[in-house]
Order: C-alpha cells, then sequence, then structure tokens
C-alpha cells in the first residue's frame, strides 16, 4: 500500500516526498518502492536504533561483495562513474530484511506499525527471495542501462518497458536532489504557470520584463527543424527545398493529460482547436511564404500553442537556420539579418538549444559559434548533437563527452528521423514513406535500437530525444525559478509607472472597447429620440411640398414659359402673355393645356418620389446624429450606422411608397379647390414666381461678370441684329472675324434667354399678385400657377399622412435595435476594438488601460506563485529539522 499521510518513498536508497510519486508513473512497485514510517514513537526510538545498526552490518558485507564483482564487469576508467549506482545497489539489497524489521516492530506493538510495509514485504518476493536480493542487486547494476555525467540514465538492456526507463532517468537525475529538495511537483507547476505569465506579458513591451525561453538555433541543414518535431511527437513545421522558415516561431508546448489527443491553436490569427496537423504545416507555410522573396525574412513572430497529454510544459522558439551564402534569389544581405535576428533571440535569460548535426565538425557549427557569442561562458546553452546513426559510435562519443567544445548544461545526442522500412515488394521504389505520429513511433523505435545496439560505446553519455526531454524540462525550470524574483520586480515597477501615467493622462477612468462603442450608441439613441419630436410632420410637408414645387416650376417652364432662342423665328413672344386677353370659354386650347400640366404632376409618381425624399432626409438627419458623437472619427462605424439605418427605411420602403400612391389616386382623375385653399394658394405661387426672378437675376449677374458686360452687351446686340434680319445662311461659326468665339455666341444666347425669362416672370409675376381674375377659383386657366399650386398643396398634406405612420414611427422604433443589432450582436471583440482604437486617442486610452490590467494580472499571479515558493521551502526546512533530530 501506498501510505496517505506521514509516509515517505525510498527510491533506490533515498527518500522522496509522496508527492513526487505522480512523476514516477507505473514503475513497478517491488522494484521502485519501499515504505518507511517517519514517524516512530518516542518511547521506542532507541531499540529502533539499535536493532537499525545490527541490520546494517550484513548489509554492508553483501554489498561489500557484489560491488566487487560489478566492479570487475567494467573497465577501470568507469567505476567512478558507477558509484552511485552501487550504493544504491547496497540499499536495495538491504530492503528485504528491513521490511521483516518492520514486521518485527509489528511484532512487537509499536504503534502505527500496522500500517508499514511489513505485509508489503511479505507479499513481495516471501522469504526465500531475500537470501539473493544482494547477487540480483550487483547483477542488475551491471546489466541496467548507462547513465551521462550529470546522472541521466539512457537505454536499459533489461526487459524494462518504456515507462521504467522514463522512471529511471527521473530518478538518477544528479541535477534534483530529491532527498534534500522536496519542490519537483511544484517546480513542474512553477514552469507552467510562468510560461502563462510569459504568454501574457507577451505583448507589454518592456526590457525588463523578459522570462526565458528555450531558443533553437542551427544551421538549414542540422535537423533542428526534426528535433523540434521529436519533441512534439508531430510533425508539424513547414517543409521545402528553400528556405521556408522565414518568420521566428514562438511554440508553447502544453502538456494536458485529460486531452484525447494534440491540439493545435495560433492564438494572433483566432484559430483554436486544430487537431489535423497538415492543416498547421499548411498554414505555418502560407505564414512564412507571405514574407516577400526580396525580404526573405521577418522579425513578426508566429505564435503556436500545442497542448497533448505527450509533451512537457516547454516555451520554445524555431528561428530561421544559418546560411553559409546567399543563393542567386536571395538578397546579399540575408545571412546578416538572419544573424541580427537570431542575436535578439539568444540575450539572456533564454535558454539556447545549439543543434549540430554529428556528420559535421563542431569547429564549423554556425551553432556554437552563435552560441559562444551570446554566451561566451556556455552556462545557458545545451548542445544538441544530431544524425547519430551517420557516424560511427566511437566519433559520436567523443562529440558528447563535452571535453573538446564543453558546455555547462553538456551535450545531448538523438536521432531525430528514422530510414524508411522497405516494403515487402521490394525493388528501388519499395520504401514506404510514413508521417505525422507514425514518423515519431518510427523514430523513437529506431532511436532506441540503435542507442541500444551501441550502449557500451554511449555509455556515460547523455543520449536519446526522452533524456533530451527531460534535460529542457529541468533547465527551463531552475531559468523560470531564478527568473521569478527579478521579474516580480520588473513587472511591479513597470505597474507603478503605468498608473502613474494612466490617472495624469485619464483621470483613472477605466475604459474598455465595449464601454467605448456603447456610451457613443446611447449618446446615437438619445439623438434619435429628440429627432423624432423635431422632424415630425411639419418637416415633413416642407421636404415635399419644396419638391413638388420645383416640379411645377419646370412643368410651367416646359409648357408655359420656354421658348428657345431662334434667329430663323419672326416672333419672340411667349404665349403665356395671352392668358391676360383670351376667352376663357372659347380657347380649348388652353384648357388643354393645363389638364396636361396638372396630369403630368399628379402622374408623375409622387409615392416613390415622396418615399425617396423623406429616406434622404432621415439618412441626412442620421449623418448629423453621428458627427455630433465620438463616433465620426470612425468611418467604419459611420458607415455601420448608415446601414442601420438604410436597412430599416428599405423594409418600409415599398410598401409606404404603394399606400402614398394609392392615397392620391383621387386627384389624378378630379381635383375640388375651396376658396379658401385658393387663397392660400395665391400666396404661394406669388412667392414661388418672386423667388424664381431672384434665381433668374442671379444667373443674369453672374453670367454678365463672367464675360464681362460690355462684352455681353455687345454680342447681345449682334445676335439680336441677326434675327432682325432673319438671313437663314447665316453660319455663326465664321464670325470669329468680329471677335465672338462660339463660347461668346452660346453665352450671349444664354443672356438673352435669362433676360426674356426674367421679364416673363415679372409680368406673370404682377398679374397674378394684382390682377382680380387670379382671386377666383374659376379663372384657373388664366392663372395656372396658382392652380397647381393647389394641387401640390393637395398631394402633399395627404402624403404627409401616410408618410408619418409608415415610415417614420417605424424607423424611430426599428432604428435603435438595429443598432444594438448592428453592432452588438454582429461584431466579434476584435472588431470592435478594431474601431475602437481608430480613433488615435481612444486608442491611446484602451492600450493603456489594458497594459495596466495586465500587469495588475501578471503580478497577481507571480505573487501567488512566489507565495507557493516560499510555502515549499517553509517545509523543506521543517523536514531537514525533522531528518536532523530522528537522525535519518
Amino acid at each position: 500500500m501506498i501510505p496517505r499521510n506521514g509516509g515517505r518513498l525510498l527510491i533506490r536508497g533515498r527518500t522522496t516526498p509522496l508527492r513526487t510519486f505522480a512523476l514516477l508513473r507505473r514503475t513497478p512497485v517491488h522494484t521502485q518502492l519501499k515504505y518507511i514510517p517517519t514517524h516512530v514513537p518516542t518511547r521506542n526510538l532507541g531499540f529502533f536504533k539499535i536493532v537499525s545498526k545490527a541490520v546494517k552490518m550484513p548489509a554492508y558485507v553483501g554489498g561489500a561483495m557484489a560491488a566487487g564483482g560489478s566492479y570487475v564487469a567494467y573497465k577501470v576508467e568507469q567505476a567512478s562513474s558507477f558509484t552511485l549506482d552501487k550504493l544504491s545497489a547496497l540499499k536495495e539489497m538491504t530492503d528485504g530484511f528491513f521490511d521483516k524489521t518492520g514486521d518485527f516492530f509489528k511484532g512487537l506493538g509499536t504503534a502505527d506499525g500496522g500500517e508499514s510495509g511489513g505485509s508489503e514485504g511479505g507479499g513481495d518476493n516471501g522469504g526465500g527471495d531475500n537470501g539473493g536480493g544482494a547477487t540480483a542487486a550487483g547483477a542488475a547494476a551491471a546489466a541496467v542501462g548507462f547513465t551521462s555525467d550529470e546522472g541521466e540514465s539512457t537505454t536499459a538492456e533489461s526487459g524494462l518497458d518504456d515507462d521504467e526507463d522514463e522512471e529511471t532517468l527521473i530518478e538518477d537525475d544528479d541535477d534534483v536532489d530529491f532527498e534534500n529538495d522536496e519542490t519537483d511537483d511544484h517546480m513542474v507547476n512553477l514552469t507552467r504557470q510562468m510560461i502563462e505569465i510569459r504568454n501574457l506579458l507577451a505583448n507589454v513591451n518592456h526590457d525588463g520584463i523578459r522570462l526565458p525561453s528555450i531558443v533553437v538555433i542551427g544551421s538549414q541543414s542540422s535537423g533542428k527543424s526534426s528535433v523540434l518535431e521529436c519533441i512534439v511527437g508531430q510533425e508539424f513545421l513547414p517543409k521545402g527545398s528553400n528556405m521556408v522558415t522565414r518568420r521566428p516561431i514562438e511554440l508553447t508546448l502544453v502538456n494536458t493529460p485529460e486531452a484525447a489527443a494534440n491540439v493545435a491553436e495560433f492564438p494572433a490569427l483566432k484559430m483554436f482547436n486544430l487537431t489535423d496537423f497538415d492543416q498547421v504545416q499548411k498554414i505555418l507555410f502560407d505564414l512564412n511564404m507571405a514574407v516577400p522573396a526580396s525580404e526573405c525574412i521577418s522579425n513578426d513572430p508566429i505564435q503556436v500553442t500545442i497542448r497533448s497529454p505527450r509533451v512537457p510544459d516547454l516555451s520554445l522558439v524555431d528561428l530561421p537556420g544559418y546560411i553559409q551564402v546567399e543563393a542567386a534569389d536571395q538578397p546579399i544581405e540575408l545571412k546578416n539579418k538572419i544573424r541580427e535576428l537570431c542575436n535578439r533571440y539568444l540575450e539572456p535569460p533564454n535558454v539556447i538549444l545549439a543543434i549540430s548535426a554529428a556528420d559535421v565538425d563542431l569547429a564549423n557549427s554556425a551553432a556554437l559559434r552563435a552560441s559562444r557569442l551570446a554566451d561566451p561562458r556556455g552556462e545557458r546553452t545545451i548542445g544538441v548533437v544530431t544524425k547519430l546513426d551517420l557516424v560511427d559510435p566511437e566519433v559520436a562519443r567523443k562529440i558528447l563527452l563535452n571535453k573538446k567544445y564543453p558546455l555547462k548544461l553538456g551535450y545531448v545526442g538523438v536521432i531525430t528521423k528514422a530510414p524508411g522500412a522497405k516494403s515487402s515488394a521490394g525493388g528501388l521504389f519499395s520504401r514506404k514513406q510514413v508521417s505525422g505520429y507514425q514518423a515519431f513511433v518510427a523514430q523513437q523505435n529506431f532511436e532506441y535500437a540503435f542507442l541500444k545496439e551501441n550502449k557500451e560505446a554511449f555509455f556515460g553519455c547523455t543520449v536519446g530525444t526522452r533524456n533530451l526531454k527531460k534535460k529542457l524540462m529541468k533547465v527551463l525550470e531552475k531559468s523560470m525559478a531564478s527568473s521569478l524574483r527579478p521579474t516580480h520586480l520588473a513587472i511591479q515597477q513597470e505597474l507603478e509607472e503605468t498608473s502613474y501615467q494612466f490617472k495624469v493622462e485619464f483621470n483613472d477612468r477605466p475604459l474598455t472597447p465595449e464601454m467605448y462603442l456603447a456610451n457613443n450608441i446611447d449618446v446615437l439613441k438619445l439623438g434619435t429620440k429628440d429627432l423624432s419630436h423635431n422632424f415630425s410632420r411639419n418637416e415633413l410637408k416642407s421636404i415635399l411640398k419644396n419638391a413638388l414645387d420645383q416640379k411645377v416650376l419646370d412643368l410651367m417652364a416646359e409648357r408655359y414659359w420656354n421658348k428657345p432662342f431662334d434667329l430663323k423665328s419672326s416672333s419672340f413672344e411667349p404665349d403665356l402673355r395671352e392668358l391676360t386677353q383670351i376667352n376663357i370659354d372659347g380657347d380649348i386650347y388652353w384648357h388643354k393645356k393645363l389638364d396636361l400640366t396638372t396630369s403630368s404632376l399628379t402622374k408623375l409618381g409622387v409615392g416613390r418620389l415622396s418615399t425617396n425624399l423623406i429616406t434622404n432626409a432621415l439618412l441626412t438627419e442620421v449623418e448629423n446624429l453621428v458627427d455630433n458623437t465620438q463616433l465620426r472619427n470612425h468611418p467604419m462605424a459611420k458607415s455601420a450606422v448608415r446601414d442601420a439605418a438604410k436597412s430599416v427605411l428599405s423594409n418600409k420602403y415599398y410598401s409606404t411608397a404603394d399606400q402614398v400612391e394609392n392615397c392620391i389616386k383621387p386627384y389624378k382623375y378630379e381635383i375640388e379647390i375651396e376658396d379658401r385653399e385658393w387663397q392660400t394658394s395665391k400666396e404661394n405661387a406669388v412667392n414661388l414666381l418672386k423667388e424664381e426672378m431672384r434665381q433668374c437675376d442671379e444667373l443674369y449677374r453672374d453670367l454678365k461678370s463672367q464675360v464681362g458686360g460690355r462684352k455681353l452687351q455687345q454680342v447681345v446686340t449682334y445676335l439680336e441684329k441677326l434675327k432682325q434680319q432673319k438671313d437663314s445662311d447665316i453660319d455663326l461659326s465664321t464670325n470669329e472675324t468680329l471677335g465672338f468665339s462660339p463660347t461668346l455666341i452660346q453665352r450671349g444666347k444664354d443672356a438673352i434667354f435669362l433676360k426674356d425669362r426674367l421679364s416673363l416672370l415679372k409680368m406673370r409675376y404682377l398679374f397674378v399678385k394684382n390682377s382680380k381674375k387670379c382671386k377666383r377659383k374659376e379663372n384657373k386657366y388664366q392663372c395656372p400657377e396658382v392652380f397647381l399650386d393647389a394641387v401640390t398643396t393637395k398631394i402633399t398634406n395627404t402624403s404627409v399622412l401616410f408618410l408619418n405612420v409608415e415610415l417614420l414611427s417605424d424607423f424611430y422604433y426599428n432604428f435603435p435595435r438595429e443598432l444594438d443589432m448592428k453592432f452588438f450582436n454582429n461584431l466579434s471583440k476584435e472588431e470592435i476594438e478594431t474601431l475602437a482604437k481608430e480613433d488615435p486617442k481612444i486608442k491611446k486610452h484602451i492600450e493603456l488601460q489594458e497594459r495596466k490590467d495586465v500587469l495588475e494580472n501578471a503580478l497577481s499571479k507571480i505573487e501567488s506563485v512566489l507565495a507557493i515558493q516560499r510555502t515549499t521551502q517553509k517545509n523543506g526546512r521543517e523536514e531537514e529539522h525533522k531528518k536532523s533530530v530522528f537522525g535519518w
């Protein structure tokens, strides 16, 4: 049984906290674990010490015999490397006897002894197995795999499965002293939390806030990408014959034991839950190829997160490979650009993973040269030697022994690609190609078989992808731990500076893109409410009446006033002058003319005309409302508001136009006018004629100022003389000898037209205003201006009723709701943020607020990590105190 409280585990002779047992997955209990009670009653403590001393004597004797046999089996120069394993074997040899001692304690009735490992020992090997324990331990020490100079174990020749090998790697690691350091599981937690903090601070541009990552460098042919793929266990990096890694790839690995599959994410692209790594590879390839060939290198990183139950918690950066000579299609400065990009990532506190191929002399390794410049003492550099299978094992061993080009963190040898297995068909092209996870499995199997076959040659070296993963985890853990307090101090100082700046510039007023947009939309809604009171029936009537008055003027000019200036005509008197002298009852011509003009007015499509007018007027009013808010600085927002207004108005456009057309249908056949309406229309007609006279006079003055009064008068006089001569053979283009160009002649004709139009309007103005005939509605044929104004007034009053009900009321009700739909339901969070940041001032406010929030969040997280670390250190000191008291 595994003790729940107060117990400790003995792992190869070392005591380890129970929580570390989670790291030792699936290790056979009978080979790894023995239970020792940590709380011995005081009254039996003296007796326990006596028995312990008695037990140690035969254990030492048997251990010496086993050590001697093992020493003979190995070469003399390897004896020192096996010292630790020998001692571990000695302790394992005594386990059976010690368990029997526990049973002895149990028989004596010691308190808390009933739950010790006595029964476990009895059921383990039985009484007969204990006698051969020393011999078996010595044989295991000789037959088990080899360890690195840092104490990391590699492949084993024993029958242990992969998990047992992994556990051997963990327990034999000298870098972590389980007896004195009880924080290993907390360190795993620390790494994950610090990686989260690092990702959180990715957008905080500050030199002092830098958390370590593992930066992978190497030449293009060194196997750099293959090493990363072996760590992840998937093929996902872009491949190609030309230079395909053109941007840094910031890779975050997150161990998720509960996950059923590997999942990739691109946070910057808002792409999540990608399980197809062929698609991930294509995305990375496209992002890299987006860099123009003329540049070849970009400093803009690609952020990728991979979550998997098979990856450790690591933060890695893949950089473009070093090149020796630029290709013909590459820029001349490419080599220097790659070096400059890599140097930025090689600065402290980042850990350098220098990739070199075994078949290339380390003296020519571009990665080691670059790391030597960035890390002269080799304290942050891990050397990785790939392609071990391409050289003689003895040659590879000399590289890995870390003597010729020493690094403090040493070298790790790996094989990142397995040769393809031949198919049963045989032949030159019969080699099978595997990819994805199958390629990873093939690589792992090939690497294991190769290292197992050559284990003697690689004795004392650190080899294997699994060892590389563990080494990276430990190195990153230590780097993260050493960065805790400096990072905490830097974040605290930056937060104080940001908070002060936020208070000075924005008075501590919080602002988010959503808050900013909501405030402006609320202002717009209030403006719409005010518009519903100000833009009502009277405004509608004014807009529609002005438009219909212009139609009346056009119809009058077309049927009554306009006669083009013609040199061939003997008369230039408008027919309208005759209206003051004709016999109305006897002249059917004028009756027909007025009826046709009225019909043209009522049948011009008033429904569509009025709906268009009001729609355009509402859109203009909405634009004015937007201009009174901060949204005026946001083109995208202005367009969205206009689209929302158009959407509401278009829903009622056709039904409103049809309703208006139906309501004015009676006026198409018969129009009855009362005396009161006639008098009102007479006043309107007089004002309309007066306004037309003003505009006509203004146009004549502008023409006179453009041409010149004297020049214009000369042209007008010349044209009037031509008109009197009635010479039909005159060609105006031949009169340039007189100094009049065709353009000047046209200006003269326009002046004559405006002059005659002004004369006619003055005559009609005086007639309508002063004539007794225009006081009665029966004289409508002599006063068409008054009658047509009465018609437009009736059409306007009737149309406005339906426009107000069908169009305006619906708009004021639905427009605010459409705004909410347009901005808060249809726009994503990113689009709202982009919209808000279109205004430079608002952008600065929001970014400062976001920076302050990120720093506060990061500070809170790192303080919690520090608190856990302090608690763990305190518990460690208490445990050390207990050991010193009880003599364990």
